[in-house]
């Protein structure tokens, strides 16, 4: 699911055919700055390809009238830009994907309502990965995984990817003079798959920070069972759905491309369990499948937006009975702005918007633990 980008959730559904009656389709409407907050925001410092896309379509009145046509969790800036990517358009200026939207809007229309924002950022382990390693510890049992708004299933892997995890300087992360790589080099934990090769798994970077230290693992904990809820699972053996995933990484960052492309290659070899359906009608008899032996996590990460405020309290109730009878744990990697929300709730009211600054909130068994980076490339412990 990008600061704002991501796995696609229970929620959005190619078949939710509501509008926003009110919506002024002018440069100054909700769509609009909508647009022209990822654009200035979110995606500056990781895409300026996007930056000025984003920027370009929330000053187009033009284009502001056409987006407002579609469901409004069709509306997303991620989804329009990917759509475009995934039939062709390439990095250049916003008048070059002017011009290329014009020529394909009925194909670009039509990729925005058949799909949705399935970002299946495998990086986002590194920042589950502590919690992980916390839970089978406390437990004394390997895990069992399940997560919702699974995608293609690839964040169902945190045993088989490798792990760099860098402390922050206290004069900031990117120290230098003498002795700086050195100090660098000390401030790095470093973590491999049991008996993998290297070269054939993806190494997730992880910036470290925090007012107590990160609890970093020393071993990568065991995984035992794995399994994936999503309304449209992705088919890692489909040529399509893995060119949406290729189109979902933002220009720019080739290195997330490689590491999509590395862990495309493990879930292939052994794809995990991955059930079709609405997690709140899946979850319950999915937990159940199991094995009791193993210590059971529910998690997911930009997921919760696409439900709305009745949905996520019903979710939120399950993972209560499901703590309550199971000793369920539940990690909670959540952003403010993954998709604006049509009833007004907030997805993480837990953490002020200024301070997350498009970082994601990571809540273990319901307690703020961590803001996290998007991509997972940065955790800072609370």
């Amino acid at each position: 699911m990008s600061p704002t980008e991501h796995a696609a959730a229970a929620g959005d559904s190619a078949t939710d055919s509501g509008t926003d009656s009110g919506t002024d389709s002018g440069t100054d409407s909700g769509t609009a700055q909508w647009y022209r907050h990822f654009g200035t925001v979110d995606a500056p410092g990781s895409s300026p390809c996007y930056a000025a896309w984003a920027v370009g379509i929330a000053g187009d009145a033009e284009l502001i009238r056409r987006i407002d046509q579609w469901p409004h969790k069709k509306r997303q800036p991620l989804l329009i830009l990917a759509a475009a990517r995934f039939l062709g358009a390439q990095v250049g200026p916003y008048r070059e994907f002017r011009t290329f939207l014009d020529d394909h809007w009925a194909e670009v229309s039509e990729i925005v309502l058949s799909r949705s924002t399935q970002t299946n950022e495998a990086g986002r382990c590194a920042t589950l990965l502590p919690s992980l390693a916390q839970i089978s510890a406390a437990e004394g049992r390997p895990l069992a995984l399940i997560e919702v708004g699974a995608s293609a299933g690839l964040a169902l892997f945190p045993d088989r990817y490798g792990y760099e995890f860098v402390g922050a300087r206290a004069d900031g992360p990117d120290g230098s003079g003498a002795g700086a790589a050195e100090a660098a080099e000390a401030r790095t934990t470093r973590l491999a798959p049991a008996g993998a090769t290297p070269g054939t798994f993806p190494v997730l970077h992880c910036l470290t920070s925090g007012p107590v230290p990160l609890p970093l693992p020393a071993k990568i904990p065991k995984v035992v069972w794995r399994a994936g809820i999503d309304l449209n699972p992705l088919d890692l053996h489909n040529p399509d759905d893995v060119a949406w995933l290729e189109a979902l990484v933002w220009p720019e960052q080739e290195f997330r491309l490689e590491r999509l492309r590395q862990a495309i290659a493990i879930a292939q070899e052994r794809p995990p369990l991955l059930v079709a359906g609405d997690l709140n009608d899946q979850l319950l008899e999915l937990a159940g499948r199991a094995p009791a032996d193993a210590a059971l996590v529910v998690f997911h990460s930009a997921v919760m937006a696409y439900l709305d405020a009745g949905g996520r309290s019903r979710f939120r109730r399950t993972m209560e009975d499901l703590a309550a009878e199971r000793g369920c744990h539940w990690l909670s990697n959540e952003g403010h702005s993954v998709v604006t929300q049509a009833d007004g709730s907030n997805v993480v009211p837990e953490m002020d918007d200024a301070r997350l600054r498009g970082r994601f909130l990571l809540l273990q068994d319901g307690q703020p633990a961590a803001i996290a980076g998007p991509h997972g490339q940065s955790l800072e412990w609370l």
